[in-house]
């Protein structure tokens, strides 16, 4: 593989909320509706109060948000 298809490998990590909201553009209220309604990736309990989002699954869910257009 060269140096440029690995730099295309995506690497898995936790997104905290505020990245979330950032990367997507939403609200926090509009971002909670939307998993509540099943179009947005859930988050996974971290521990205590904290949860996280599967930046792969954000990444992903960002793209298709382009197709769509």
């Amino acid at each position: 593989m060269s140096t440029i298809e690995r730099q295309h490998i995506p690497t898995r990590r936790i997104l905290r909320l505020p990245e979330v909201l950032h990367l997507t553009g939403m609200s926090r209220s509009s971002l909670y509706l939307r998993i509540s309604e099943g179009k947005f990736p859930a988050q996974t309990p971290l521990g205590g109060r904290s949860v996280g989002w599967d930046s792969l699954a954000v990444e992903r869910w960002i793209k298709e948000q382009f197709n769509d257009l």
